[in-house]
């Protein structure tokens, strides 16, 4: 009933902010750059930061229909409990009128959770330049009624719509991905120019211990950052974007930095690394992060990968797709948290051989001395991240790699294996919501 209630005052309520967000963003007129996909947006958005600095003011940490108006206002939910919204309802008349950012120049990361949020933010927006990573199967349980009514041929179709949104009220300049048909197709809903990257114009990929080189239309980039393949469409928007601006680019991208969950480094107990990758968990985010881990320099690698959730009638056919691509992988430990890839994921692995709960005194054993997990030599799965935790705490030796990716609170994890506990505030989700719903969860 709650959840119902949510989703029917959603919009309504995001149109008293968008309201007063509106009439600030008419006392500050500045030129909106919207950055928008499925996934690599924060990628793409740090990317342009690393080149405009003070020239813009950025939406860090805002991307919804809520977000981002609260972004133009000047509000900030902090701990992101109940009691913040008397504030904010109260607050939003008066900074509608506030005196406006200096910067000329706004660069918004705006995201499509669910049917309209692309209409609708589009039209707060109206931006001179909209720049699309690509279209993959994320929310998907929300655009699943869509499907159900007949109204488009597939769910990425749908999403693949609702992005094109912000086609419609770009004014200038659309910058998108035309590795992605669909949206190619979308971009025919724009009156602006469209100029399109494509990976066809990566000639060269590498990843080191800390850091990633691409080669690009016969130009190398080094990038201080583990990053992707696939972030090579959102370096080439970025020189695009800059090129509109005629601003001169840094090639080295000195300035680059992610923020907290996205292929962050840390240094673990045992001598071990760790990459934290824990902030979400898109089909394509899950797929291009193990694609950069499987070109990981060492020799002993462990994933550890909790669940995609909001994925609705896809669910089970994206988990067991992630099968698939780990089996191609050179792994030596594959640790999977949560139900969904438990149920779906660990039965597709190679060499996984089912078992029923057993006690088994030379094996690990959690705090009531149970095996909760069909076990292998290489696979293992948990439903529970703390069961998770006391596994590694038990069977790390030395010297491993550790990619930790997807949801189940495995930021709640990493924190008990960090070498430096100071690294803690480094991870993400810090609010006290998430700090009281991981202490529920043992961790």
């Amino acid at each position: 009933m709650i959840t119902n209630l949510k989703k029917l005052l959603y919009f309504p309520l995001a149109h008293y902010f968008r309201f007063f967000a509106k009439i600030q963003l008419a006392i500050w007129k500045p030129i909106i750059i919207v950055v928008t996909g499925s996934s690599g947006k924060t990628t793409l958005l740090n990317l342009i930061e690393s080149q405009l600095q003070k020239k813009a003011k950025y939406s860090h940490f805002a991307n919804s229909s809520y977000g981002i108006p609260f972004d133009i206002l000047g509000l900030r939910r902090y701990d992101l409990t109940i009691g913040e919204w008397p504030y904010l309802f109260l607050a939003a008349p008066f900074r509608a009128f506030k005196k406006p950012p200096l910067e000329k120049l706004y660069v918004v990361e705006a995201d499509c959770d669910r049917p309209y949020e692309g209409k609708f933010l589009a039209d707060l927006l109206k931006p001179e330049v909209t720049l699309w990573t690509n279209v993959s199967r994320t929310h998907t349980m929300n655009f699943d009624a869509l499907i159900k009514e007949n109204k488009f041929p597939s769910v990425e179709e749908t999403i693949a719509y609702e992005f094109g949104s912000f086609l419609e009220e770009t004014k200038s300049l659309v910058i998108i991905n035309s590795d992605s048909e669909l949206i190619k197709r979308q971009s025919t809903r724009s009156k602006a120019s469209v100029k399109s990257v494509t990976q066809k114009d990566v000639t060269a990929y590498n990843v080191f211990k800390d850091h990633t080189e691409f080669k690009i239309n016969g130009k190398n980039y080094s990038i201080n950052a583990l990053l992707p393949k696939e972030a090579s469409h959102s370096i080439q928007m970025t020189l695009a974007l800059l090129d509109y601006l005629k601003i001169k680019p840094d090639s080295s991208f000195t300035k680059f930095t992610l923020p907290p969950g996205r292929c962050s480094f840390f240094k673990g107990i045992k001598n071990t690394t760790i990459i934290d990758s824990s902030y979400n968990e898109t089909p394509d985010g899950v797929k291009s992060i193990l694609g950069m881990f499987n070109q990981y320099p060492s020799d002993k690698k462990w994933l550890v990968l909790g669940d995609m959730i909001e994925l609705g009638n896809e669910e089970q056919e994206e988990h067991e797709k992630l099968a698939t691509l780990i089996n191609s992988m050179r792994l030596d430990k594959i640790i999977l948290v949560g139900p969904r890839v438990s149920r779906y994921t660990y039965p597709k692995l190679t060499g996984t051989v089912i078992l029923n709960e057993v006690k088994d005194p030379h094996r690990f054993k959690n705090a009531n001395g149970i095996l909760r997990y069909a076990q292998n030599d290489k696979n293992v799965k948990f439903t529970m991240p703390k069961d998770a935790l006391e596994y590694l705490l038990n069977s790390l030796k030395d010297g491993e790699v550790i990619l930790f990716k997807g949801a189940r609170f495995l930021e709640g994890v990493i924190e008990h294996l960090l070498l430096d506990k100071n690294d803690v505030k480094k991870l993400c989700r810090r609010e006290k919501i998430w700090q009281e719903r991981r202490k529920k969860w043992g961790l």
